[in-house]
């Protein structure tokens, strides 16, 4: 049986020649953050990389509750395109975000692209637990200064959903719902989810 020659102490220190293959913080482009080849969720901020955590179970749970309802609403009457994270979103040149779910409209499909997409009708995003304010405060004035039309937040620490919508430069909000109570949507006629049914796949 081979063993390691090398002992763990000696390998401890990071690679920095490669390292150093690639831009400083602030100093990337966007066809570098393209170029990056990686199972990391990276978004990207005026040339800045900002890595995101690995989701738990219930994050991921509780984004496949949300997919699974929006899709197959929108499926099902033909309204147009919904991905799950992964996928670039292009809020303004130099800025990308890649919400849990996003959605575009059948009319914006010259807003779709195979490596990102350029904005979006809806986004939604669960709050991860370690920085709330990003969800809750950052990507609600980010999502509204790009012009997206309504922004779902999900809280799992207060059992709720927030909905706002578009008023102008700033989101208003049209609800915020909590156990008992079902969600519902201003840009999609008729979409609801269920407060209870949601968060019961996550527990």
């Amino acid at each position: 049986m081979a063993f390691p020659t090398t002992k763990p102490e000696e390998t401890s220190e990071p690679t920095w020649e490669i390292a150093q293959l690639f831009p400083a913080q602030g100093h990337w482009s966007e066809e570098e953050y393209f170029s990056l080849v990686t199972n990391h969720l990276i978004e990207f901020s005026h040339g800045l990389l900002e890595v995101l955590p690995t989701p738990t179970q219930s994050h991921q749970l509780l984004v496949a509750a949300l997919f699974e309802s929006l899709c197959s609403f929108v499926r099902d009457r033909d309204l147009g395109m919904v991905l799950f994270a992964p996928m670039r979103v292009q809020l303004w040149p130099g800025k990308f975000r890649q919400p849990d779910i996003v959605y575009m409209a059948v009319a914006h499909a010259d807003r779709l692209g195979e490596q990102f997409w350029r904005g979006a009708d809806l986004v939604i995003e669960v709050v991860r637990p370690d920085d709330p304010e990003r969800d809750i405060v950052t990507k609600r004035r980010e999502y509204a200064q790009a012009g997206i039309p309504e922004y779902w937040i999900i809280d799992p620490a207060e059992t709720s959903i927030s909905v706002l919508t578009l008023r102008g430069r700033e989101y208003a909000l049209h609800g915020e719902f909590v156990a008992g109570e079902t969600a519902t949507s201003v840009l999609l006629d008729r979409f609801m989810v269920d407060v209870d049914a949601v968060f019961s796949e996550a527990s």
